[in-house]
């Protein structure tokens, strides 16, 4: 018996936020964001939108295409750190959406949360407590980005994908998984305020602590670096070599760091990657999942394909996986 992924789906917020747009809130141009990010635009969800009803919108796409009903899903993970509120989890705010009662709960890992849910999900699924799980990776990184900050405004965006997994005895299956992580290094890319070591009050709100903070160097080498060496890792699990792999989906964080990668480990970005950062930014835990549903309407993917999903996220926390599709 296989995990396979039954069913994608991706949704974006409709408006839509340009370079040029950018450019009349703070000090910055399209062609710097362009050559230092690959990134043109991004969506931003309006202000009545939450991450649950992004979540909701790629959920139900994803269990059409599965050819299933909402009823078939037994257990939900969803993966961001833009949830609606600390608790209920948005996992329950989904599945109430879906007008199903199923046990579930959010993942914070992250712009790894995605591979993160995707692992946990394999287990369950293997163990033979749940036939199909729908995993989601959704936020809206709007909330939470400084758009005073023009080092990191620019790389944010707002989305939500999603998948249904599913055990069966088709050729689809996970064939390798590997996820890291090293909490020494949560202070070069993390929200300050907002937990129970720093609370929300007057002095957080003003001192600006509700937003993303990231030294942007040195997370920009941790990401390269552990992002080549978890592809390689799984591959050598999987027994795959580069001629195996017909598409590596990296989380969509900047185009320098895929290339970086693809030039370690030797392969034509052009040929083995999918890029969509250029229309959506960064939408941490939701950037593979919405990659992978583009790759597979796009045709770019196609059953019996060996892809390998690969991010980092922080935390640090870092993992890719290897599956048959």
């Amino acid at each position: 018996m296989g995990i396979k992924i039954a069913g994608v789906g991706m949704y974006v917020p409709p408006r839509v936020l340009t370079n040029h747009d950018l450019e009349k809130i703070v000090e910055t141009n399209d062609e710097w964001i362009r050559t230092r990010t690959g990134i043109v635009e991004r969506r931003i969800a309006d202000p009545e939108v939450a991450t649950s009803d992004l979540a909701y919108e790629a959920a139900k796409i994803a269990i059409e295409r599965a050819n299933l009903k909402p009823e078939d899903i037994d257990a939900i993970i969803c993966a961001t750190i833009t949830p609606d509120m600390v608790f209920p989890a948005t996992a329950y705010l989904v599945a109430e959406k879906l007008g199903i009662k199923r046990p579930g709960f959010d993942l914070e890992a992250a712009c790894s949360g995605f591979l993160y849910s995707s692992t946990v999900a394999a287990a369950y699924l293997r163990s033979g407590m749940f036939k199909n799980i729908l995993v989601i990776g959704a936020e809206t990184l709007s909330r939470i980005t400084d758009w005073q900050d023009r080092s990191t405004c620019v790389l944010f965006g707002d989305g939500a994908g999603a998948v249904v997994y599913t055990i069966d005895d088709s050729s689809s299956d996970i064939l390798a998984m590997e996820l890291g992580g090293d909490g020494g290094c949560g202070d070069l890319l993390y929200m300050p305020a907002g937990g129970s070591k720093m609370p929300a009050s007057e002095e957080t709100v003003k001192n600006r602590l509700h937003f993303i903070k990231m030294n942007g160097r040195e997370t920009f080498k941790m990401a390269v670096r552990m992002m080549t060496e978890s592809v390689e890792k799984v591959m050598k699990k999987a027994n795959l070599t580069k001629d195996d792999i017909k598409l590596v989906i990296p989380h969509q964080a900047n185009i320098r760091i895929i290339d970086a990668i693809a030039e370690y480990l030797g392969v034509s970005r052009e040929e083995k990657f999918f890029v969509n950062l250029d229309k959506y930014g960064n939408t941490s835990a939701a950037s593979i999942p919405i990659a992978l549903a583009e790759a597979v309407e796009s045709g770019r993917i196609s059953r019996g394909d060996i892809i390998i999903l690969v991010a980092f996220g922080g935390g640090f926390s870092w993992g890719a996986i290897a599956l048959r599709y």
